[in-house]
Parts: structure tokens; C-alpha cells; sequence
């Protein structure tokens, strides 16, 4: 089974593939406002000294959902957003493995991990390259 595009700009069918890998994207940024919804709850109960880096982890988690969001909507017209969030979460993995034993570092990694996974594997399933390309040629 095969839908139209609704990228603008392309040509062509959204094949199955492109079907499970957005999918993917979508699971990942359902889990990412769960994580800022904990964060929402964490938020309200830190010490005052942690308030301000708590406000900005969590406000960080729905930015993330949002990017995750834009890529499972139009995964071929988003020039670069691919690109910084898998930098982004790969560095966030690379950082838990430097830290090791750091409270929060473990479970975090993994999950980052997961979601570079979900990243690479829907890039190639949407085809995200795609976006780089002009307008005329998609």
C-alpha cells in the first residue's frame, strides 16, 4: 500500500518504508514529551540550586519532541535538522560512556543510544538526504 506525499515539492508515492520510519520518529517524540512531562514533574520539586538547569533540561526534552515531531510530519523538506539532532544525541551518548557510574549517565545513554538508533534507521527508511536537494529536483 502506497499514500501520495505529502512533502511539497516531491514527486511520487510514500512507500511502506517511509511509512514505518516515520512511525519510528513518531514513537520517539511521544517518548521525548513523556521525558518532558517527567521533567515537568521533577521541576517542582528540586532544590533551588537545581531549578534553573531543570528548567532548561526539560524545556530542552520538547524542543527534541518537536524536532522529532517536524521529522515524522515532512521528513524529506527538513534541511539539517537530521543532521543536528543525530550530532546531538551522539554526543549525549558519547558523554555517558566518558562519565560511566554518573547518576542519570547509565540510563540516560541507553536511551539516547535507542534514539540515534531510531535516527539512522529512519533517515534511510524517509530518505532524509532528500532534503538537501532543491526544490526542483525532489
Amino acid at each position: 500500500m502506497t499514500t501520495t506525499d505529502t512533502t511539497p515539492g516531491t514527486r511520487g508515492t510514500t512507500s511502506p518504508r517511509d511509512l514505518i520510519g516515520r512511525g519510528l520518529l513518531a514513537v520517539a517524540a511521544l517518548a521525548t514529551v513523556g521525558a518532558a512531562i517527567r521533567g515537568m514533574v521533577y521541576v517542582g520539586r528540586v532544590a533551588d540550586d537545581r531549578i534553573w538547569i531543570e528548567n532548561w533540561r526539560m524545556t530542552a526534552f520538547w524542543l527534541v519532541a518537536g524536532l522529532f515531531a517536524l521529522l515524522a510530519w515532512k521528513p524529506r523538506a527538513q534541511r539539517g535538522v537530521w543532521e543536528v539532532l543525530f550530532a546531538q544525541k551522539s554526543v549525549l551518548v558519547v558523554i555517558a560512556v566518558v562519565l560511566g557510574d554518573v547518576p542519570e549517565a547509565g540510563e540516560a545513554g541507553y536511551v539516547d543510544f535507542g534514539l540515534v538508533v531510531i535516527l539512522v534507521a529512519s533517515y534511510f527508511l524517509c530518505r532524509g538526504w532528500q532534503g538537501w536537494r532543491s526544490t526542483e529536483t525532489r
